[in-house]
Order: structure tokens, then sequence, then C-alpha cells
């Protein structure tokens, strides 16, 4: 890990950085974010570039030291290009539809879901599919945008919640590009002698 923490973090032109003590506010044309470091790692900003430093070899700094770069490098790429998921509804009647900020899920129970995406984040897309030979499971596809990808990793966790694919059929919200393992299911025949 002290390999990837040793590695410094470029600051492209258009980003702001403070470091007050351990807290570290990056700001850039996507938005601002902060994050408090650990208070054995020490951050510094030289030549455009911030270093993250450790105090010794022990295996908790070793670990810290990988984390707390690999963070802030997250948030120098949030508020630059930002972080986005995408998730595939699958399913005969599943949908999904934006209503302003908001989105609607039509998922199998007796009543549609409604979920409010946290502040930071956004529904940036909800595309609907009409069933064809080659997607006639697709039924909606939904992108999440924000610029903190922790926020945004745990809204796409959140949404996928609301209807994990089950094993059969496959219905349900899965991420882009998941594999979802299918059972068999029942046998119509069970073999002479059977009951």
């Amino acid at each position: 890990m002290s390999r990837i923490g040793r590695a410094p973090i470029p600051v492209p032109p258009g980003v702001q950085v403070r470091i007050d003590n351990r807290l570290v506010q990056v700001k850039g044309p996507k938005g601002e974010l902060q994050r408090e470091v650990h208070p054995a790692m020490s951050v510094e900003q030289q030549d455009g570039q911030l270093l993250v430093r450790r105090p010794s070899d022990e295996r908790l700094h070793r670990a810290l030291h990988g984390l707390t770069r690999t963070l802030i490098a997250n948030m120098v790429t949030g508020v630059t290009q930002g972080f986005s998921k995408t998730l595939d509804i699958t399913g005969v009647g599943y949908r999904a539809t934006k209503q302003g900020e908001k989105v609607a899920f039509q998922l199998g129970y007796s009543h549609p879901v409604e979920f409010v995406p946290p502040a930071g984040v956004r529904f940036a897309s909800v595309e609907s599919f009409t069933p064809t030979t080659a997607n006639e499971w697709l039924s909606s596809r939904l992108r999440l945008e924000g610029i903190d990808k922790e926020l945004v990793g745990a809204t796409a966790a959140k949404v996928r919640a609301l209807r994990p694919v089950e094993p059969y059929k496959g219905k349900g919200i899965r991420y882009h590009g998941e594999f979802v393992r299918r059972k068999a299911g029942k046998t119509a025949g069970k073999g002479k002698g059977a009951k």
C-alpha cells in the first residue's frame, strides 16, 4: 500500500487546495469537497502536487498512507470530472420514471417506490426501453452522478437494494455490467417412481 501512498497527487489547473491542520479542502469547477485526515498522516502541497507522508513504517501507518492518498486523489478527481454509477432495471413491468429530482420505481410491489437522492447526488438520466429480441429483459437504465465517490457509490447501493436481482429469472436492479449467477430452478420431471 505504501507505493500508492508515495505517489504524488497532481493538482490540475483550476483546482484550489487548502490544507488547514488536518482538514483538506479541494475546490474545482464542479464543486467543493473537504475531508479530515487521520492525525498520524500529514499532507503537503509542493510544486502543483499533493504529497501524503506517514510517520513510520508500522502496519497501521502503511495502510493509512495509501488510504489517505486515495481519498484525496478521489476528491481532486471528483471536483474536476465527477463520478457516475449506472444501474440497469430488468424484468417485465419493472421501470423507473424521473419526476423532478426524485425517481419513481415500479418494481413488482403493490405500490410505486419513490427515491429522493441525497444532496450532492443527482439522477443524470433515466432511460426506458421497449422489449426487443436484443434486450427483452432490460426495461430501464439510470445513471447517478456526483462529485463525492463515496456518496455516489452508497446511493447506488441503496437504489440497488430496493429490489436486488433474484437468481431464477434475473429480475431486479443491478449495476451495469454486473454478472448474476442464475439458478436452474425446479425440474418438471423427477424420474420414475418419484412422488
